[in-house]
């Protein structure tokens, strides 16, 4: 089982448990009919084949049919899909299916707005700030709304951050362990919380420099110190009310942990028709 496939049925075992009592009780078994999702507002598409395999998952012969694709621009009353077969079947999948079309499309909105702000030079990253468990999805979701994927956990990648830092005894120190023992095809990046340590960093030969948590004026300081001999990301208290002043700085990423942790859900429905066959 992949874990898309596991992360649904746990899904669904928490939402159905034992079973839908009141659909049960309510809905003839033979009963027929065809719903469609409908976007509330508006925002980018994400987890069509997600719900697709929510609905496969309850019952195989679900006829399922998407009218937008994941990365789409949707709009307030745009249907995005009909489904057609067993009431039942629709009703056991309306929740879970719409829970994940709508985290799923709010990260992918969230991380589309900055994207825009931006030129194509600078890359929108996300962080590992995300739901447990749900952070092959989610970043799956930041990719959509052309983000792109920092580290996937901590085995695909050297960051070197603060508490690194403090145990080996200075930025220099750990990077210097980390250059001694790090496998030659993998870049090193580290934290720098001060512009000491960006020339420490430097010195001790980072691939990627990340100013984390700094103010504009030092931002800007710590690029002339850099001055193009390490890639610069920058990370902490980033906005939309504050990234435009970035916008036109040598910066090659930019990397924000609320376009996971706290993407605005968009709203969508799931209505049956009135054509019952």
């Amino acid at each position: 089982m992949n874990s898309i496939s596991r992360i649904i049925s746990l899904a669904l075992e928490e939402d159905i448990g034992i079973g839908d009592i009141t659909t049960d009780l309510i809905i003839d078994e033979g009963l027929k009919g065809k719903a469609y999702i409908k976007c509330k507002e508006r925002g980018i598409l994400c987890g069509c084949e997600v719900v697709k395999e929510v609905f496969r998952t309850i019952d195989e012969s679900l006829i399922l049919e998407f009218l937008k694709s994941d990365g789409e621009e949707i709009y307030p009353g745009e249907k995005v899909m009909f489904i057609k077969g067993k009431v039942k079947s629709i009703l056991k999948g309306e929740r879970v299916s719409l829970n994940f079309l709508s985290h799923l499309s709010g990260i992918a909105t969230a991380t589309n707005k900055f994207v825009k702000l931006l030129p194509p030079s600078v890359k929108i990253l996300d962080t590992r700030k995300t739901l447990p468990g749900l952070r092959f999805l989610e970043k799956y979701a930041v990719r959509v709304g052309g983000g792109k994927n920092h580290r996937f956990g901590l085995y695909d990648g050297i960051l070197i951050k603060d508490n690194h830092i403090i145990a080996a005894g200075g930025v220099k120190k750990a990077l210097e362990i980390a250059k001694r023992n790090a496998p030659h095809y993998m870049k090193i990046e580290i934290e720098a919380a001060s512009l000491e340590d960006v020339k420490e960093a430097l010195e001790g030969g980072a691939d990627i420099i990340l100013l984390d948590n700094m103010s504009i004026d030092q931002i800007k300081e710590a690029i002339k110190i850099i001055s193009g001999r390490a890639q610069v990301e920058v990370s902490g208290g980033i906005n939309s009310d504050n990234i435009e002043q970035l916008v036109g700085l040598p910066i090659d990423f930019i990397s924000i942990g609320a376009i996971t942790h706290s993407a605005k859900a968009i709203d969508f429905s799931l209505t049956l028709e009135d054509s019952i066959e």
